[in-house]
């Protein structure tokens, strides 16, 4: 099993890195046949902005741009795609969503004809989110933010895509000092992640 854990955090010593270590401690630990890959994307440098290539190539008029290309093969290699990040605004970073923005293109995560049903081309790929948010879960229930960022990101990306999301995590009240809680949880994941052999599992909902 291979995995693609793609990270979104400027700081190197962030709690968002350190689970990210953590998922791929886990998923070493189960099968030590098991690889994985670590996209740190502001490490990488990876340019988020949606240009005039992206749409040429939204439009089928052109190719993906050369980085594009390079991400969706890196999500082709791997059995399982995780995305670590921090909970900014009650969503994924800019980074993060930048990167979904250019390499869940149209024509290699979906096929939109004009004039026909959407056809989604990931139906192979397992997604597994987790994200790390300051507040505490009743805020989250309260305002509804569960709900909405599972609609949005869930929902509103991955199922468009035909892609199944098995875990929805989100991992809270990281202001508090539960770094080491959450680390410990990330080694789980991990480890969960490597057991997965069934599309239709579903994992925890956050």
């Amino acid at each position: 099993m291979h995995a693609l854990i793609v990270l979104a955090h400027p700081n190197s010593s962030s709690l968002s890195h350190s689970v990210a270590a953590g998922i791929a401690k886990g998923i070493s630990a189960f099968d030590a046949a098991n690889t994985f890959e670590i996209a740190d994307l502001t490490e990488e440098g990876f340019d988020p902005r949606f240009s005039e290539a992206d749409i040429a190539a939204h439009r089928r008029t052109a190719d993906a741009p050369a980085d594009v290309v390079a991400e969706q093969a890196r999500i082709d290699r791997a059995d399982a795609l995780v995305l670590v990040f921090p909970v900014y605004w009650w969503s994924m970073p800019g980074l993060m969503k930048g990167w979904i923005d250019r390499v869940f293109a149209n024509g290699w995560a979906y096929d939109d004809t004009s004039g026909s049903k959407v056809v989604k081309k990931l139906s192979h790929l397992r997604v597994h989110l987790i994200g790390i948010g300051g507040a505490d879960a009743g805020t989250y229930e309260r305002h509804g933010y569960f709900s909405a960022m599972k609609t949005q990101i869930d929902h509103g990306i991955f199922d468009y895509c035909g892609a199944h999301v098995v875990t929805s995590e989100l991992l809270l009240d990281s202001d508090a000092g539960g770094a080491c809680k959450h680390v410990e949880v990330a080694y789980r994941i991990g480890r969960g992640i490597s057991n997965v052999r069934d599309h239709s599992a579903t994992g925890s909902a956050a």
